[in-house]
């Protein structure tokens, strides 16, 4: 049995998408400039929040900033006019955005079961999440549906120095276990599973029958990945791997 599983948050504990698509419908279908319909602007905020992601974790801006970034982009296409202030900016953030954004959020039914689970296995292994998100969001997220109990540590770019694929070995000393015995389960195949494999961890691919990315349905071709389709498999599956 490992002695320590990282799981990853967004899409695996909480569904992130489904939010953030529910909160850039509703505000589009209140603007009434709007350019587009509410489904092709919620996929253009969806290919922004990526892009702009990618610069936060790469260092290049702030969280704020990266709000800020998506926004500026995204505003033209709402039919409504660019605030020249990042106090503006932010604002319409926290007031349009986040308000119903937090709203939307959504435990997957099979996370409880699972740690509880986990929790009775003997000697059963440490939890930990590790994210890629912003530290202050995540907890809140984790909080809002009890599951900050179940873990020894939430572990962030912010904790940790560095994103994903580099802060599994760091996640790993952080949690005083050797790479071979640490297994990250995730929805997202390459980042959640090959890189962790790559990193020296097990890695499980939690195959939910979407992809996060582009909301199509997974594939079902992959070969040679430890795979479950619901997070309630993952306490058998680690008895049988490890059996």
């Amino acid at each position: 049995m490992a002695n320590v599983i990282f799981f990853d948050l967004d899409g695996t504990l909480v569904d992130h998408r489904s939010a953030v698509f529910e909160t850039i419908g509703q505000i589009v279908q209140a603007a009434p400039n709007a350019t587009a319909p509410p489904e092709e602007l919620a996929a253009l905020w969806w290919m922004l929040e990526a892009r702009h992601m990618r610069e936060y974790l790469a260092g290049q801006c702030s969280f704020a900033e990266h709000h800020r970034r998506r926004l500026r982009s995204f505003l033209p296409m709402l039919g409504e006019p660019v605030p020249t202030s990042s106090d503006l900016l932010d604002a319409w953030i926290a007031e349009r955005y986040l308000t119903v954004f937090e709203e939307s959020w959504q435990c997957y039914p099979d996370v409880h079961p699972c740690l509880e689970a986990l929790k009775r296995l003997p000697r059963g292994p440490r939890l930990a999440v590790l994210t890629n998100g912003d530290p202050e969001q995540q907890r809140a997220k984790l909080a809002r549906f009890g599951l900050l109990e179940y873990f020894e540590a939430v572990l962030t770019p912010t904790e940790l120095g560095a994103a994903k694929p580099v802060a599994y070995a760091i996640a790993c000393r952080r949690m005083r276990t050797d790479p071979a015995q640490a297994v990250n389960v995730g929805d997202m195949l390459e980042s959640d599973v090959n890189a962790a494999a790559r990193a020296g961890l097990t890695g499980i691919w939690l195959d939910r029958g979407i992809d996060f990315v582009t909301g199509k349905p997974s594939s079902t071709t992959v070969e040679a990945v430890l795979r479950i389709e619901q997070l309630t498999d993952l306490p058998d599956h680690l008895s049988h791997t490890n059996a």
